[in-house]
């Protein structure tokens, strides 16, 4: 089968190779990918800047159909629609393994990035890691599972209350299902961007956000203030990984209001401003990926109609046109991007 593997660390060294069909050994599940989507994780492994365990076939956000399942499966059947958590191997051992969080295990290794991911025509998945569509949740959307589990992950960090006033840094895709999240909490959402994000911003606007801000042309502690009667924001999330960006959030904040940051930034040591945190007394707290139990409510969100993933989709590529994919991805024409196998 095709499939679409980093075969160096550095920058390129993204091929398209014959690889053998996998069959599923003991307890797990042999999957044929529909859609799979474009993480920015992606972006930054083909850049050289994320290390993998080359050679690896890319790819972690997906879906498709169950078509073969190894021993001791009983969860699931040929035919099933399902989509998968990342985690593939996990110690079982340690204590956050003990608390299922897979996301903080040393041991654990990921599809697409230690195990061959979605950038293929089939990939086998751990059976514990595998979950079932919902009826009204389509496959293009459910590519967008993972990315809306890390999202609601985040969301659950803070404590957001109905009317609160939640504003959302970044209107890429993690920000554009962050706020979606927010929102679902009863929340007044902020989303903000630049001008180069027009695309991005609309679609905002699209999926119901209450305001959207172009930073650029706006003032944005003043919209802040006019919404909370100058308290401030209640909850930033910054999901642009961007350093300004960071700063601006804990501006805006009022006193004792919560910070996650959810966005990676290039550099790994950034000047952050902890008077601030001391003095309004800020909560901050970093969010990493998802664990299991972000899953389940991340699909009920969209079978629910409460999160539009399918919305932010605006193109679909096959695996052997990665290069476009990637040029459309940099030139902020795309919002996301899936891929499709070949045979």
């Amino acid at each position: 089968m095709k499939s679409l593997v980093k075969t160096e660390l550095g920058y390129g060294n993204l091929e398209v190779q014959e690889k053998p069909i996998p069959s599923p050994g003991p307890d797990q599940v042999k999957i044929e990918v529909k859609y799979a989507g474009i993480c920015g994780s992606d972006i930054h492994t083909y850049e050289g800047h994320y290390k993998v365990a080359v050679p690896v076939t890319l790819g972690h956000e997906f879906s498709g159909e169950v078509v073969e399942v190894g021993e001791n499966v009983t969860e699931f059947k040929v035919g099933d629609r399902v989509t998968s958590e990342t985690t593939f191997y996990i110690c079982g051992e340690c204590e956050y393994c003990n608390t299922l969080d897979y996301n903080l295990c040393n041991h654990r290794k990921g599809l697409g990035t230690q195990q061959d991911g979605a950038f293929a025509k089939y990939l086998i998945a751990r059976k514990e890691s595998v979950h079932l569509l919902p009826d009204n949740v389509d496959y293009q959307s459910a590519a967008m599972t993972e990315p809306l589990a890390c999202t609601y992950h985040a969301v659950s960090k803070t404590e957001i209350n109905q009317g609160d006033v939640v504003v959302v840094i970044g209107p890429g895709p993690i920000g554009l299902l962050a706020a979606q999240v927010a929102k679902s909490y009863g929340a007044t959402v902020i989303i903000t961007g630049l001008t180069n994000d027009k695309v991005r911003l609309d679609k905002a606007l699209e999926v119901g956000i209450d305001y959207i801000v172009n930073t650029q042309e706006q003032d944005l502690k003043e919209i802040v203030n006019r919404l909370t009667n100058g308290y401030g924001a209640d909850v930033v999330l910054e999901c642009s990984g961007a350093v300004p960006a960071a700063k601006q959030g804990l501006d805006i904040l009022r006193k004792k209001g919560q910070y996650a940051q959810v966005g990676l930034f290039a550099q790994p040591e950034i000047m952050f401003d902890l008077e601030k945190i001391i003095q309004k007394e800020i909560r901050v707290v970093g969010s990493r990926s998802q664990k299991p139990a972000d899953w389940e409510p991340s699909l009920a969100l969209m079978n629910e109609g409460k999160v539009n993933a399918k919305a932010l989709v605006t193109h679909v590529f096959d695996i052997t046109q990665w290069e476009e994919a990637y040029q459309s991805i940099k030139s902020g024409e795309a919002i996301k991007v899936l891929l499709t196998p070949v045979e």
